[in-house]
């Protein structure tokens, strides 16, 4: 019998990707969501894409009751930890809002892994718990500079958890990913980012422009110390990003983790800057599109990208999509989507 994992924030964009990843591995996932920015429909695609249909429950994971109630009807081998909001604007404006969420549902899929014996966990962190960073790339050394945002100090706080309740307890192992910019689509054309609330992040709010849902869309800011004055960030193909899970979930579970708690950077190791990926789409895709300077937003540092040495050394992990995939992929799926 498979293995059963359970995957928080399973019709997410990251989740979603990462429940097909599984499948094709040999596991069993269980999604849980309590729909916020996601919808449960995406599931449907998931099942064309892999021929599973995924059990899924829309519990909020704040709930303590309600979530002790999927791990005593399964046994969890494994749990992939997504859930939480995730708009760096948005908990600058709502910062009790993120710390409640984010914190909380984490705390309580983390008792309940303790709880019922779970033998692994890993938990979605971000390269923004490295902050304002003084040089790029970052390794997992790196040192961590204040928080950018309240969405950035919730992903430092729940590292910190994660390392503090596992520290001197051998049974449940962690695995902490940070990652880049996620990006693009399904190779499928069927599963891509599908935001329900208003796209924040780039590559959708191009593909949006693009397709006539925008008129326009903003550059924030091109004074920063750049090659163009645009601001680099390291985008990561979904499906490598999601593969990556795969592979940290297996690492545990083969005995190969010592350590109670590992952290890996997931990016692809060259930065890019927003002027530099809307001319990739534009080349891509022969689509020209409508953009203006807009001023600097809060919370925004000015570069980060990844060195992913360890992941590629410990977990045999490496990024086979380049920029370029990530922008036809998501264009293809675009197009999709505004037809569902």
């Amino acid at each position: 019998m498979s293995k059963k994992v359970l995957v928080t924030g399973g019709t997410g964009y990251i989740g979603s990707h990462t429940i097909i990843d599984l499948i094709e591995n040999g596991f069993t996932p269980i999604s849980v969501d309590n729909g916020v920015n996601s919808m449960a429909s995406i599931l449907d695609q998931v099942s064309s894409i892999t021929g599973i249909t995924v059990e899924h429950y829309n519990i909020d994971l704040c709930d303590f009751a309600k979530t002790e109630q999927i791990f005593k009807e399964h046994e969890i081998t494994g749990v992939i930890h997504f859930a939480a909001l995730k708009a760096v604007g948005e908990s600058v404006e709502q910062p009790l809002r993120y710390f409640k969420n984010n914190i909380d549902s984490l705390l309580t899929v983390l008792e309940l892994s303790q709880k019922y014996q779970v033998k692994a966990f890993i938990f979605s962190s971000s390269c923004t718990v490295y902050g304002d960073v003084l040089s790029s790339p970052v390794t997992e050394e790196t040192p961590m500079q204040e928080a950018a945002s309240p969405y950035g100090r919730t992903k430092q706080i729940g590292e910190q958890i994660i390392s503090d309740t596992l520290a001197h307890q051998n049974k449940l192992k962690a695995v902490l990913l940070r990652y880049f910019n996620p990006a693009g689509a399904h190779t499928s054309g069927l599963l891509g980012e599908a935001p329900s609330t208003p796209a924040a992040n780039l590559v959708p709010v191009i593909t949006e422009t693009a397709i006539g849902k925008r008129e326009s869309m903003s550059i924030f800011g091109t004074d920063y110390d750049t090659r163009d004055g645009s601001c680099i960030r390291d985008y990561i193909h979904v499906m490598d990003l999601a593969h990556a899970h795969t592979l940290a979930l297996q690492h545990i579970l083969s005995g190969k983790q010592d350590q109670p708690v590992d952290i890996y950077n997931l990016g692809i190791g060259q930065g890019a800057t927003v002027l530099e990926v809307i001319k990739a789409f534009e080349e891509t895709t022969q689509i020209k599109l409508n953009y203006q300077i807009a001023p600097r937003r809060p919370g925004d540092i000015m570069a980060i990208f990844a060195n992913y040495d360890k992941a590629k050394e410990k977990l045999g992990w490496n990024p086979k999509y380049k920029i370029q995939d990530i922008m036809r992929t998501a264009w293809v799926w675009e197009q999709k989507r505004t037809k569902l």
